[in-house]
């Protein structure tokens, strides 16, 4: 193993495993002439540093390893493939077949890209057909595939294990693998990945002839399994490594995090440096200031270690330090060297065994300090039989409790590099981590964790994981709009994805859009009427006119002016939930009148199907398909919960009604459109993922999940989804939700404060009261209640409790004070009994300051008196 470093301007780091002629200008690159044109026609700036020292490997038709911080970046490796993909002696081998090279991505939106790669770059190939592979999980989608008269198959480690079902003759071909991010593949499809592999490996043993076989595998980060691949299936590949502190995973540095308090940093350093004085190591520590450089230097002398310092007030130069750091040393003396870190490049020190790290780095600064150890990472891949621990150069973070800032990334480059961490790490990094969630507050709420239950990578995401009640509620779907949850009209006009929409729910009895939508239209015929608006303000609504339709618009962004001058201004249409851009000439004043129906655009999530083989993103196809089935065409569905303007529904159903027979045709359900695709599947832990972020608001915290309710409640209107069952009847009976609003169908004032929750699962109980001159004692009808919660205040009691797998909350709040403290909540078989010490002992004329339906007097404990005043009910 050789190590080369460039430490001037660029400041670039290789670690190779066999040296190589980098190729830094196009004109060189062991490309082909046609390949380098079209890339000099589409202005590739390149190569890279890292794309000069993994060409010429690559196209020599070497195995190859390269991880770079543009590891995900296809042009490491199309062009040179590209280029051996012309010789055509090399598969003269293979009788009556051509070889074909596979290149492996970790989803179909990369794999899409390298596809478009292909095709721009194909251009000054000999016959170069790509093809990109992307089945569903039909068997006969698989079978119909035919590979012919193609050189590169795209797919993805899912999609060709599918397609080896069918076409098992694929890897016999085969002459060059290509591993695209090879750290996402391991992570997320390692036994996909092996058995490809293996099947690889077989194939080519029966291979008849010579013919190439490469692999090739290009990364951003080292992978444990990477030194499997080497071992097992790699011919003695060439590694090339520009990321420093990758580089050390793979030179086998050894990883310590050594806990210690704040006051005792020092100390824990001298206990160290005592054992790296035994053994000769040439050990540098690093600091973040030039008072902390002083401090240990003083130290150290103190206990007769030899020391040298080097910060940027130092008297003695870089060139100095660094001869004195050596002359010391080739006497056999043990001597530390403390820095800073904007030395360490001027010195250029690359033979140290053991970095300090006298605080926690972030992973960057880490591996420009482990640089300094590059002469002494492992010859020998990780694991094999030759024992040389005692030459491994280490790598000490001294973690503190205010060690706080990094702790995340180096937690994360700890754990792909395998070393022992401490429990002290992992609390740290969690507190961090949850400071960070909540410096997102103000950001929108994740659309992963909406439309698929979870988000795979809080820490990288930049959205927000808990509800924001004035983000999340601020504008909430009016009780109006959902009058059954049960049974709701939706009209989908925007379609994000497959299973994500905008678009408004349509009430069934005169929808007041509708006559809204008509009076605008007829209002602004009138040329009179069409007043253009001189000044524009962000969030107020305006009038816009398209051909004979009137919309209802809001400014979201200020105006900016474009190349002509023109005032643009981003709009959104508060009644479809689609956005765009128009010049403010086109805005007209929107009348007060027409003003006063809130927006009606809500967000529409179908619930409980997510994209196949465990990807984030829709395949376009499903969600092109799904745009031209339901955009602009009435469905029924059922509300499984609400959340501000975002309604989960399931299932949503395409519909056609038959008014004379007073009945709606199912034709299809949603769900099931895009299980048939292939390309979706089940996602049974949706709702309840869903609900369980949302019982984090306020008063509640309970942690049941509501798996019982999702397969109960929604069997029903699942089952008429089916183009079997023909009909549906136009006005279904209430569900037993019907308990927690009144009879009006809208929500009492004190369950407002709950209706978002799940206004399809929460229930109101009933209760009964009656008092006596000290207390008032309420009689909670429910049965086996568990996960009870009451809780008091001077004015108000809040009720919570689960029975028969639904929710109940009653929040009451009180005509007249009671002493929260000396009240109580007795759970019993049948009922909850909650006595209230009243503040000022007297009769009640009644209980709650507004009337609530599911609160009445219990006249079996009641005994008036002559001179009581008559009492109002509840």
């Amino acid at each position: 193993f050789q190590s080369f470093q460039n430490v001037g301007e660029e400041k670039n780091f290789v670690f190779l495993s066999k040296k190589i002629e980098p190729s830094s200008v196009l004109e060189t690159a062991p490309l082909f002439d046609a390949l380098k044109k079209e890339l000099a026609w589409n202005k590739f700036a390149g190569p890279t540093f890292t794309e000069s020292y993994c060409w010429p490997p690559v196209a020599w038709g070497y195995d190859v390893i390269v991880i770079s911080h543009q590891g995900n970046d296809p042009l490491l490796y199309i062009p040179p493939v590209l280029t051996l993909l012309q010789l055509e002696s090399d598969y003269q081998a293979l009788p009556n077949i051509s070889g074909v090279s596979l290149i492996l991505c970790p989803g179909w939106k990369k794999a899409q890209l390298v596809f478009d790669l292909l095709k721009t770059y194909r251009k000054g190939s000999r016959r170069l057909h790509p093809m990109l592979i992307i089945l569903g999980q039909s068997k006969e989608a698989a079978s119909q595939v035919e590979i012919r008269d193609c050189e590169v198959v795209v797919t993805t480690p899912y999609n060709l294990l599918r397609l080896l079902e069918h076409n098992t003759c694929l890897l016999g071909r085969l002459c060059h693998l290509v591993l695209d991010e090879i750290e996402v593949l391991f992570s997320d499809t390692a036994e996909q990945v092996f058995t490809i592999l293996d099947c690889y490996k077989k194939a080519t043993a029966q291979t008849q002839g010579n013919p190439p076989h490469q692999i090739i595998a290009v990364g951003a980060q080292w992978n444990k399994h990477i030194t499997v691949l080497i071992k097992e299936f790699m011919n003695d590949p060439y590694i090339v490594v520009t990321v420093s502190e990758e580089a050390a995973i793979f030179g086998n540095v050894q990883q310590v995090v050594q806990p210690c308090m704040n006051s005792s940093t020092t100390a824990e350093l001298l206990k160290i440096l005592d054992f790296t004085q035994r053994n000769l190591q040439k050990v540098l520590v690093f600091t973040d200031s030039v008072a902390e450089v002083e401090m240990i230097h003083k130290a150290l002398k103190n206990n007769s270690i030899v020391s040298l310092k080097k910060h940027k007030e130092s008297k003695c130069n870089a060139r100095c330090v660094l001869e004195r750091w050596r002359r010391v040393h080739s006497s056999g003396t043990p001597a530390v060297l403390v820095l800073t870190d904007d030395c360490l490049q001027p010195l250029g020190i690359t033979d140290a065994t053991c970095v300090i790290h006298f605080g926690l780095p972030s992973p960057g600064v880490l591996g420009q300090r482990l640089q300094c150890m590059s002469d002494n990472f492992c010859t020998v891949v990780k694991g094999s039989a030759v024992d040389q621990e005692h030459m491994r150069a280490k790598s000490v973070i001294l973690l503190t409790e205010n060690s706080s800032c990094h702790a995340p990334g180096i937690l994360h480059y700890l754990k792909h590099a395998e070393a022992e961490i401490p429990e002290e790490l992992h609390d740290l990094t969690a507190r961090v981590l949850a400071s960070e969630e909540d410096e997102k507050f103000s950001r929108p709420l994740c659309a992963s964790l909406k439309t698929l239950g979870i988000c795979r990578n809080r820490t990288a995401c930049p959205d927000r994981h808990q509800i924001n009640l004035s983000i999340d509620m601020a504008q909430n779907i009016t009780d109006e709009m959902i009058e059954t949850p049960e049974r709701v009209i939706i009209l989908p006009l925007l379609i994000v994805h497959a299973t994500n929409y905008f678009g408004r729910i349509v009430k069934k009895q005169k929808d007041q859009y509708t006559v809204l939508a008509k009076e605008m239209n007829d209002y602004f015929k009138v040329p009179g009427h069409r007043i253009s608006v001189n000044s524009v303000e962000k969030s107020v609504f305006y009038g816009l006119r398209e051909g004979a339709i009137c919309h209802r618009v809001q400014v979201i962004e200020t105006p900016a002016k474009d190349e002509e001058n023109v005032c643009k201004v981003r709009i959104e249409y508060i009644d479809e939930g689609r956005t765009s851009q128009v010049s403010t000439d086109q805005l007209l004043h929107l009348p007060a009148k027409f003003q006063s129906l809130p927006p009606q655009a809500v967000e529409i999530v179908v619930c409980r199907v997510k994209p196949i083989d465990n990807e984030v993103e829709w395949n376009p196809k499903v969600t092109d398909y799904i745009n031209n089935k339901i955009k602009g065409k009435l469905h029924h569905a059922k509300v499984v919960h609400t959340l501000g303007k975002t309604v989960w529904v399931d299932p949503m159903v395409g519909v056609t009604n038959l008014p004379a027979l007073k009945m709606w045709i199912n034709e299809y359900s949603i769900r099931s459109e895009i299980l048939s695709t292939g390309l979706g599947t089940d996602n049974p832990e949706h709702v309840g993922e869903i609900m369980k972020l949302c019982r984090q608001v306020p008063v509640l915290d309970h942690a049941e999940n509501s798996e019982h309710f999702t397969k109960e409640d929604t069997a029903g209107l699942e089952e008429a989804s089916s183009p079997q069952d023909t009909s549906i009847q136009e006005n279904p009976s209430e569900s037993c939700n019907s308990s927690a609003t009144p009879r009006s169908g809208k929500p009492s004032h004190h369950f407002q404060k709950f209706s978002n929750l799940n206004s399809s699962w929460v229930c109101h109980p009933q209760i009964k009261w009656f008092q006596d001159n000290g207390t008032v004692t309420l009689k909670v009808q429910i049965l086996r209640a568990a996960d009870s919660k009451c809780e008091f205040s001077r004015e108000k009691v809040v009720f919570s409790a689960y029975s028969g797998g639904k929710l109940y909350v009653a929040d009451l709040e009180l005509y007249q004070s009671i002493i929260g403290e000396k009240s109580t909540c007795v759970i019993k078989d049948t009922e909850a009994v909650i006595l209230l010490v009243k503040e000022k002992k007297g009769a009640w004329c009644k209980l709650l300051k507004n009337k609530n339906v599911h609160v009445s007097l219990d006249f079996e404990h009641w005994e008036e008196s002559e001179d009581e005043r008559p009492f109002t009910f509840g």
